[in-house]
């Protein structure tokens, strides 16, 4: 893994375990349709949300060399009512095309997936 880190295939984001900041808005594809989850709000290695409204607490989170990031903290709906996340991992991680996919068990056991990218102001 070092030997990649060192021929640059590993991109800058991920090489220092961070998201672009920004506002990240997370949707399933549901019947047809995609159906927004909220937001999440990255600034270093703090996040906030998922949330339609106001700031809500920051918690840290961290993320390993593969792009896999471990939310050290609830994530809105994706850990409350029995829910759990399962695996969240980064699909893109540029300034404008960010991207992660949050995949979380449901309480029957079932999967369900979304993903959240980042919004251009």
């Amino acid at each position: 893994m070092a030997a990649g880190l060192a021929t640059g295939n590993a991109r800058a984001a991920i090489a220092d375990g961070t998201l672009p900041d920004g506002s990240y808005r997370c949707e399933v594809y549901l019947l047809g349709a995609f159906v927004n989850l909220g937001d999440i709000k990255i600034k270093g290695r703090v996040y906030s949300g998922p949330t339609y409204g106001p700031l809500m607490q920051g918690y840290n989170y961290e993320m390993d060399n593969n792009g896999e990031i471990s939310w050290l903290g609830p994530v809105g709906g994706f850990t409350s009512g029995g829910n759990g996340i399962s695996l969240t991992q980064v699909t893109a991680d540029g300034t404008t095309d960010a991207s992660f996919d949050i995949v979380m068990r449901q309480p029957d056991g079932a999967f369900s997936a979304a993903t959240c990218t980042i919004r251009n102001p």
